[in-house]
């Protein structure tokens, strides 16, 4: 029995020494055992492999507009670990984490018993999700963002009334395979029977696979570019413009506070999808609540803009996909500007394309390194950069208070890499930011 939140977060923490270990049987069992609440939701089901994040947010935010209670599965954590599960897109309280962490851990010791073996930190948290939004605090939709993959991701348990992939990339190559085919079948594994799939997916090797995947489970495939359409993109001062639209209708100058045109493409995914539970009767919403929907949804740790004076940004480009984003972004919004790029790792990334694009870029490029078991030392990334005049530097924060103390008023700092090195830098920055205010 836990009998704080401190003790409960420990032991949810300790399972992250089973690693991953892909695979259903043990969320099935510890589902089956807990009445399964999964069967008892309205569900969203979103994957792929950039954008997963901001679909959710935009989701999330469209359907509050309407007046729906939505409860939302995400990972990893920015600001605090209660935000993967959250309602109102609010993290739940402490005692939640703590009451439900009693409820699951006499099932996960009874698990290890058996030949499946002990359940992982994220089939603990989804499990926990499920029976949250189900059972202690029901919700109207819950959206489920997927974890790894998709096809043995422990999400991928729900009947959704929707599923979502965004796009596909080369990401968790060591687990999901080395081509995009391979990694395209792993994130299909989420398209159910009977059950419509949207998807902004362009590489026309990944979408051949979705096709067959959907035709295989009688699945609608509704397609960006095909389906549904972006057009007359403009940034705007504090976000993105843009027009979408499909056969039957038409939202002229939607506007988004997230950064980035790729950004649209995810929003354009969101409408979409919910434009289809609206017909068919699962959901009411009005052109009203899209626009303001998407206007107010917020995303941390992606293209977001801490300060303006100095120019502080951070996005959690992990990837490459991610930082040709960031890329394209720092260059529409800071051309002509100064620009310190401060970045960390993993190392079972492959980086050597992400160096390519960071290389390409007009900026000095700082290589730092965070305490975290897969990080990549400051050194190593230097070996793997091929750019001779990047900075190497171990200790981060002493990095970051140097550069915004000497920086200038056309100056930007955009701290990327891992979304682990992210939730480690944001807090830090907030409170530094809020005693350099100009």
């Amino acid at each position: 029995m836990f009998h704080t939140y401190e003790e409960a977060l420990d032991w949810i923490h300790s399972r992250l020494r089973f690693g991953i270990k892909p695979g259903l049987k043990r969320m099935e069992w510890m589902l089956e055992k807990l009445g399964h609440p999964e069967r008892e939701l309205k569900a969203i089901h979103v994957g792929g492999t950039n954008g997963k994040g901001s679909t959710v947010a935009y989701l999330r935010s469209i359907l509050h507009e309407s007046g729906y209670k939505v409860g939302t599965f995400t990972s990893p954590y920015i600001e605090q670990f209660n935000e993967r599960i959250s309602v109102y897109g609010k993290p739940i309280p402490d005692q939640a984490i703590t009451d439900m962490t009693n409820v699951i851990k006499p099932l996960a010791d009874e698990l290890e018993a058996t030949e499946l073996g002990s359940p992982t930190e994220f089939e603990v948290i989804t499990a926990m999700a499920f029976y949250y939004f189900a059972k202690e605090n029901p919700v109207d939709i819950a959206i489920f963002e997927v974890g790894l993959g998709g096809r043995y991701d422990s999400t991928n348990v729900i009947e959704p009334l929707v599923s979502i992939i965004t796009n596909v990339g080369m990401d968790h190559t060591q687990i999901l395979g080395n081509t995009i085919k391979d990694i395209a079948y792993e994130k299909a594994g989420i398209i159910k029977r009977n059950t419509p799939i949207f998807t902004a997916i362009k590489l026309n090797e990944a979408l051949a696979v979705l096709q067959e995947e959907a035709k295989n489970k009688h699945a609608k495939l509704f397609q960006l570019g095909v389906d549904f359409f972006t057009s007359n993109y403009k940034p705007i001062d504090n976000g993105e413009q843009f027009t979408f639209s499909s056969n039957k209708l038409r939202f002229e100058k939607l506007e988004l506070s997230l950064l980035g045109q790729h950004q649209t493409e995810n929003a354009a995914g969101a409408i979409a999808a919910l434009l289809y539970l609206n017909k068919t009767g699962h959901i009411e919403v009005k052109e009203e609540h899209f626009r303001a929907g998407l206007k107010k949804a917020y995303w941390p740790g992606r293209l977001e803009l801490l300060s303006k004076s100095p120019t502080v940004l951070i996005d959690g480009a992990h990837n490459k996909e991610g930082l040709q984003a960031f890329a394209a972004a720092i260059k529409s919004r800071f051309q002509g500007r100064e620009i310190n790029i401060v970045f960390a790792a993993l190392k079972d990334k492959d980086l050597t394309e992400m160096f390519g694009i960071l290389n390409s870029m007009e900026a000095d490029l700082y290589l730092t390194q965070f305490d975290f078991p897969r990080a990549a030392s400051a050194v190593e990334l230097k070996d793997m950069s091929g750019n001779p005049n990047a900075k190497i530097h171990h200790d981060w924060p002493q990095l970051l208070k140097q550069l915004i103390s000497s920086s200038k008023p056309d100056e930007l700092i955009a701290v990327t890499g891992s979304l682990y090195f992210i939730s480690e830098v944001k807090p830090y920055l907030s409170e530094v930011l809020q005693t350099t205010k100009r």
